[in-house]
């Protein structure tokens, strides 16, 4: 038995969570719904326009590494901090969950400051995310633990990180060392600008490496440069073994050798939207690395985002094995 189920590598900031009306994201030039990347000064400056805030270690893949966590997974995390104090909370917090964290912190005179997320969610429960990556985007090769890899059944890669300069690099020699270990490659595409900005670098990664893909809609369609879902799907599925697509509230597709499924969506009331995708992924490769079938990886999946998109924040606050059972998806 590996030592790991799943080891993620991305982002590693801390969520300012913060409610705002839609009159708000417009005088701040915010576009509603999306990631977008910001430098230190526009991150100060927003910070200080916004209401009350909650602080919550996040980071997509962190979220998701959380999530496995929570459910009992072995788990680890692979992504750059600074050392100064949002670096220690997001530290303490992601092992507090019960995932190891070894990444060597960048020393405190490093220019960069620990990476932050200001999230503003509007009264619809949509988060707009002002994501300044601090020294997060300096994560490198030197990061990769090829002992580590080659000791897990699952590595997932976070799609936002490919926005750092050396990135590529630590990808590339995370998914050597897992391949070469018999482990397997997933990876979630993150955000439609995301894939414009490294079109190529996702295409080669797909069609080359990776066996799971998670994906929503808006980012599927983006990635196959076609506003044809079916055929989207059907691309994705010719290149890869598991292709696993949220909708929001239509649920999931799932697509494997050639066979496919249309999951409906758990019901909840949406508070925060924060956190669905990386939860869903969350629950689906632990119910994957468990045994389950895909079928039920996807309810489970469904459950672990429909719990996340309840309250405020992207880390689970309600047992999900009970839910699961509830929901009678094991």
């Amino acid at each position: 038995m590996k030592r790991f189920q799943v080891v993620g590598i991305g982002n590693a900031m801390v969520d300012v969570l913060a409610h705002c009306d839609d009159a708000f994201l417009v005088s701040n030039d915010v576009q509603k719904g999306i990631m977008q990347l910001t430098d230190l000064a526009r991150g100060v400056e927003l910070y200080s326009r916004i209401g009350p805030a909650q602080e919550i270690s996040g980071g997509s893949a962190a979220n998701t590494i959380a999530g496995i966590a929570h459910l009992g997974g072995r788990t680890a995390y692979v992504g750059k901090v600074k050392d100064d104090q949002l670096g220690a909370i997001f530290a303490h917090d992601l092992r507090a969950q019960g995932a190891v964290y070894e990444t060597a912190l960048a020393p405190s005179d490093h220019p960069a400051e620990t990476g932050r997320c200001i999230v503003l969610v509007t009264p619809d429960g949509e988060r707009s995310m002002n994501t300044y990556l601090g020294v997060t985007e300096f994560l490198g090769p030197d990061d990769i633990d090829v002992a580590m890899m080659g000791d897990t059944e699952w590595i997932f890669l976070e799609g936002y990180r490919f926005d750092g300069p050396d990135s590529h690099e630590a990808f590339a020699k995370a998914i050597q060392a897992c391949k070469a270990g018999g482990g397997k490659v997933s990876i979630s595409l993150s955000d439609p600008f995301c894939i414009e900005r490294h079109r190529a670098a996702f295409s080669r990664m797909l069609k080359d490496h990776v066996d799971l893909l998670f994906a929503n809609r808006s980012e599927i369609l983006s990635m196959y440069e076609t506003e044809d879902f079916d055929a989207a799907m059907q691309a994705a599925g010719a290149e890869i073994e598991v292709v696993v697509c949220t909708d929001s509230g239509n649920g999931v597709h799932i697509r494997s050798n050639r066979q496919s499924w249309h999951l409906p969506a758990v019901p909840t009331t949406v508070v925060d939207a924060t956190g669905a995708g990386d939860l869903f992924a969350g629950a689906f490769l632990w119910a994957l690395a468990e045994g389950h079938d895909l079928e039920a990886c996807g309810k489970m999946g469904n459950i672990g985002g429909s719990e996340v998109i309840s309250h405020i924040g992207a880390r689970v606050e309600t047992d999900l094995k009970a839910m699961f059972a509830e929901h009678g998806a094991i």
